[in-house]
């Protein structure tokens, strides 16, 4: 009848206690350290190569913004110089703005008395090296968002094969938990190239977008100048 009441207790006792979970917090620094020789390289490349896009991005941002900063007058006092034959004034005014629009028009000015299609062609040429400039190093910036995330899925395939031959060479004994850690740790190196490789893809296309309206602004400005040439004397 004691033992009874003893193991009654006991169960009780079992059934009213809880399993205590740890919970195991995670950290990017101990991901980052517990990666291996292989994931730090690849981590370190990406780290660069985030610099390296930052660094452009923003560079080509202020390039391409000043070079869209342009009088809203500018055009109205190159056709008053040019009505009234003061073709120098002209050039020194296109000297004075230091824009892709002034240059581009000082080219056009330069060659007031031949025919408009040469005239034409002088500013198409002097647009495409204008561009040219503008899109200086844009390209790396595509070439980042393609590379960062196959890069990153490279670490991932290198942990993933030494964590697999961590399991061979160990007879299939080999520790669950220290194997799903070498997993997910390897895994790191796919997240880290994504993230860069987004952050390079929208730096790409928003610059993109940036320079295409300083193209529609030349072009816009070549038609200008085009028609003051055009306008009856």
């Amino acid at each position: 009848m004691l033992n009874l009441f003893i193991q009654d207790g006991v169960s009780d006792a079992a059934q009213g206690l809880e399993p205590i979970v740890e919970e195991k917090t995670l950290s990017i620094m101990e991901l980052l350290v517990n990666g291996g020789l292989g994931g730090q390289i690849i981590i370190g490349v990406l780290f660069v190569l985030l610099f390296v896009a930052v660094y452009i991005y923003f560079e080509r941002l202020f390039a391409i913004k000043a070079a869209s900063e342009v009088d809203s007058n500018f055009m109205n006092q190159i056709r008053d110089n040019v009505a009234s034959g003061n073709i120098q004034a002209a050039k020194v005014l296109c000297n004075t703005q230091n824009s892709p629009v002034s240059r581009l028009t000082e080219k056009g000015i330069s060659r007031i008395g031949s025919p408009l299609e040469d005239i034409n062609t002088a500013i198409e040429n002097a647009g495409r090296l204008e561009v040219y400039k503008l899109e200086k190093n844009v390209s790396i910036l595509a070439t980042v968002a393609g590379a960062a995330p196959m890069i990153g899925f490279l670490g991932t395939v290198i942990g993933m094969v030494l964590a697999f031959h961590q399991l061979a060479t160990s007879s299939g004994q080999a520790e669950m938990g220290s194997l799903a850690e070498g997993i997910y740790t390897a895994m790191t190196t796919t997240v880290a190239g994504l993230i860069v490789g987004i952050i390079a893809y929208i730096g790409y296309n928003h610059l993109v977008v940036k320079t295409d309206k300083v193209v529609y602004q030349m072009e816009a400005t070549a038609v200008d100048f085009l028609d003051i040439l055009n306008e009856p004397a």
